[in-house]
């Protein structure tokens, strides 16, 4: 037994073998905000542009002020207590600091090139740091409004081979990653319906992700939910972020507002003699999330379907596709990666993710439509991931 073994236990000691592990585990946190913080603040501030003293203090205190006041807004924001405010503020630091981040490691790859080209200090640095404040500006006004905006129509046709004929056209409007939150978007909610509506869609499918906090606080922004229209059916699936606060609170709400919530199940849709079976899963979190009776299951959501019907299969997630590939459905529609959202997050989505927008195949029968989101989640920016709402029109072969 060594010395420190041998020592008597105390409250003192106790609580310092407790502390040391937790402060250890945010280490790597504080290392990548101080990555992510310091490389634009040196590429824009300090490194070789020589700006007037004021210039660099001014520009030290608001990156030194932003990171410090970063996590506590995030911990208010999205902590026990919720407050929308703090969200707002630590979503939006986030996002700045992303676009920064990226392209000022663009900036240094500029400075290297104005390097071998002969341009010297400070004009060299002076031109990367203003070049990259320029272009992050634009790109955070511009990302700001593809955020805000009615998401645009996405039209792909799709063709299943054992969809029978009578059901041959039949089109599937595609919500997903609403997320409702800490911005009101009540407004922009009561658009995305008009838009919906305004495609006469035979099916609607939510496929999760749908708020950001409970019903009660969200229930304004959800509401025009109830007014769009689908003539077969409307369904809904739960996402991840549902299971951070209240995810059977959303499918009973859902419900109330007409929507069949498809918690491993399925309804059938039939036209011109032919059927489809319209199934849905919780989401891939659900399971370990600790709500009871919750988790995805695949085999459930169709039990008791016919087997020779194709199957149109509603699960939050892509990487749920290894399921959906071994029950044999026809085509899984998912959402969740939003396209990355801000570019080049995109290339980290598709390291957790099959894919990250579109359709694509898995295996011999199943295929796979991810959307890119109607929404968007933390910082209210899309940059080279335009939001969609997408209509998927069914073809027999």
């Amino acid at each position: 037994m060594s010395d420190v073994e041998a020592l008597p236990s105390s409250p003192a000691t106790t609580r310092t073998r407790r502390s040391g592990p937790r402060w250890l585990a945010l280490v790597p946190a504080f290392a990548i905000l101080g990555l992510l913080f310091g490389v634009p603040w040196w590429l824009l501030v300090l490194s070789g542009a020589d700006w007037p003293t004021p210039v660099v203090v001014a520009g030290t205190l608001l990156f030194g002020g932003t990171l410090v006041a970063f996590p506590f807004a995030m911990v208010l924001g999205h902590g026990p207590r919720r407050i929308d405010a703090a969200a707002r503020f630590g979503d939006t630091v986030i996002g700045v600091i992303w676009v920064l981040f990226t392209w000022a490691i663009l900036g240094y790859a500029a400075r290297l090139a104005l390097l071998l080209a002969g341009v010297e200090d400070p004009l060299r640095s002076r031109i990367t740091s203003a070049g990259t404040a320029a272009v992050a500006l634009v790109l955070l006004a511009w990302g700001h409004v593809e955020a805000m905006r009615v998401p645009r129509i996405r039209r792909v046709d799709v063709t299943l081979p054992r969809l029978g004929q009578g059901l041959d056209g039949t089109t599937v409007a595609i919500l997903a990653d609403t997320h409702y939150g800490p911005i009101d978007r009540a407004r922009w909610s009561a658009g995305v319906a008009d838009a919906v509506n305004a495609l006469d869609p035979d099916i609607v499918v939510h496929a999760g992700d749908i708020a950001d906090g409970t019903v009660d606080r969200r229930r304004a922004q959800a509401a025009p939910l109830g007014t769009i229209r689908g003539r077969l059916a409307r369904v809904y699936v739960t996402g991840n972020h549902e299971y951070s606060d209240e995810a059977q609170g959303w499918l009973d709400h859902m419900e109330h507002l007409g929507w069949d919530a498809l918690h491993n199940r399925h309804v059938l849709v039939e036209r011109g003699g032919d059927q489809l079976v319209l199934a849905g899963v919780d989401d891939a979190t659900a399971r370990s999330s600790g709500v009871a009776g919750h988790g995805a299951n695949v085999a459930a959501a169709v039990a008791g379907a016919d087997p020779d019907l194709p199957v149109l299969l509603v699960a939050h997630q892509p990487k749920q596709i290894p399921q959906a590939v071994a029950a044999g459905v026809d085509l899984q529609v998912s959402g969740h990666t939003h396209g990355g959202q801000i570019w080049p997050f995109n290339l980290l989505v598709r390291l957790d993710q099959p894919a990250v927008r579109g359709l694509s195949r898995h295996g011999e029968r199943t295929q796979l439509y991810t959307s890119g989101g109607a929404g968007f989640w933390g910082p209210p920016l899309r940059i080279f991931a335009p939001s969609e709402i997408t209509l998927l029109t069914l073809r027999a072969a």
